[in-house]
């Protein structure tokens, strides 16, 4: 899910949703869809779900929910505005600086001293791609050298399986690419249609696979994770249990780099060290 917008105006032109319409949104939510809003803020939720009741017409949250019920393709437009990301390429270009000049020299350093064949980035709630994509172009172009003998291996997670088929595809508009300089531009994109496609030398970099938050023992093995603007949307006991899943995942002494809206909570404080609290950038004790 992405950072909300003007919030405090919706909320004041729309009623709450009353708890027993939004338990049942909820049901029907996970009984035809899969997704669980379990863990989620009820207000971001609340947010998202108005959206829906005003571009519908909708006289309440009761009649949106009368609405579900019969029309699947309403259905899939709310999973789609629950799970909907914002991103770009290099967003939060001081966060990928640091990542050039110290993360990603670390972790070749790292595999070298342990006789490591290599390492694993992990971008979690990745959207429509741009996150995993603007680390495979630094891989790319800054250390193709060292990933001649070290494989690095970029995986890819979302709960929305429509936007993972889109970033398979690697197709852009110009509004995600504003901080893409035109070199890179040149060199690995291709108009197309009046967007720009991601050439498939990089696309091939990343693994894209759907999947959520909720189960921890499912993480995988990783010694790179982002989660950026991700954990915002859950409670703070799923923000702990999930935070404390990374810490497992990673442990070898792995990064974790969270949004800048984001910190570290409850006994995950414990289990990693701060490298950068400006770009909320930490390392696994363990």
């Amino acid at each position: 899910m992405s950072s909300e917008g003007s919030g405090r105006v919706m909320d004041a032109v729309i009623p709450d949703i009353p708890a027993e319409d939004l338990e049942l949104i909820r049901q029907l939510l996970a009984e035809r869809t899969g997704f669980l809003l379990d863990g989620y803020k009820d207000k971001c939720i609340k947010r998202r779900i108005n959206i829906r009741v005003r571009a519908t017409h909708s006289a309440s949250a009761a009649a949106y929910y009368r609405l579900l019920e019969r029309d699947g393709r309403e259905l899939a437009l709310l999973h789609k505005v629950l799970t909907i990301h914002v991103s770009h390429f290099f967003r939060n270009p001081s966060m990928f600086r640091k990542l050039q000049e110290e993360i990603l020299p670390a972790l070749f350093a790292q595999a070298a001293e342990t006789g490591k064949a290599g390492f694993t980035v992990w971008s979690v709630g990745c959207s429509s791609g741009e996150e995993p994509y603007s680390v495979a172009l630094l891989l790319k172009e800054h250390f193709s050298a060292h990933s001649e003998h070290n494989l690095v291996r970029i995986i890819a997670s979302d709960i929305n399986q429509e936007i993972l088929d889109a970033a398979r595809k690697g197709v852009y508009g110009t509004e995600r690419l504003v901080e893409v300089d035109q070199g890179l531009l040149n060199r690995y994109f291709k108009p197309i249609h009046g967007k720009y496609e991601l050439s498939p030398e990089i696309r091939g970099m990343v693994t894209f696979s759907r999947g959520d938050l909720f189960n921890s023992r499912d993480f995988p093995a990783c010694d790179l994770i982002f989660c950026r603007n991700v954990l915002i949307y859950f409670e703070r006991s799923r923000q702990e249990r999930i935070l404390e899943g990374f810490a497992a995942s990673l442990a070898g002494r792995g990064f974790l780099v969270l949004g800048k809206s984001e910190t570290l909570v409850g006994d995950a404080r414990k289990k990693f060290q701060t490298v950068c609290p400006v770009e909320r950038i930490y390392r696994a004790l363990c």
